[in-house]
């Protein structure tokens, strides 16, 4: 019986696995809504990190979280670092493309808890009163990540957040 029941969780195991290894090799989350704002207005928030208080969902995750700036004040060259608590890790960004009020590319770099290397970018495309502003991450999927992805739902929890913020870059842009 023991035998019996150590096979079958093996198999169930190796089946988990091998269900992780099939798993896209590239991770990819966005979200986008319409903000009743010129993008010239809602550019700012984004392109430069000290303005990142007003609205990103990290800031409030942990609001002792020690951060450092380096580089350009704002836009290509920007660099933010952090290193919080266990809700925001540690990591740093860097503005590598800021084309006004249409497109600002974010090298992201996490060190903790989990290493990663992603790219986020912010489009603003203006669309009669308004303008739709998408937030997308993609990176590679490490197998780890893959194996995450088994038991959590990424899309959705990275998703939420960046739902979250561009509710409150909504609200700050509409003031």
């Amino acid at each position: 019986m023991l035998k019996t029941i150590v096979i079958v969780v093996v198999v169930l195991i190796g089946a988990v696995l091998a269900y992780a290894a099939t798993r896209p090799d590239e991770l990819r989350v966005e979200r986008t809504l319409a903000i009743k704002a010129p993008p010239e207005k809602i550019f700012p928030y984004v392109n430069d990190f000290k303005a990142w208080a007003a609205w990103s969902p990290y800031e409030k995750k942990d609001p002792a979280m020690a951060r450092t700036f380096e580089g350009a004040t704002a836009g290509k060259g920007a660099v933010y670092g952090w290193n919080g608590n266990s809700n925001v890790g540690q990591g740093r960004m860097e503005i590598t493309e800021s084309s006004p009020s249409s497109k600002i590319a974010i090298k992201l770099d996490f060190i903790k808890p989990f290493e990663g290397h992603n790219v986020a970018t912010f489009n603003f495309e203006p669309k009669g009163d308004t303008t739709q502003v998408s937030w997308t991450m993609t990176g590679p999927s490490a197998y780890i990540t893959k194996l995450m992805g088994v038991f959590f739902n990424m899309d959705k929890m990275i998703g939420d957040d960046f739902a979250a913020g561009l509710a409150n870059l909504k609200a700050q842009a509409e003031k």
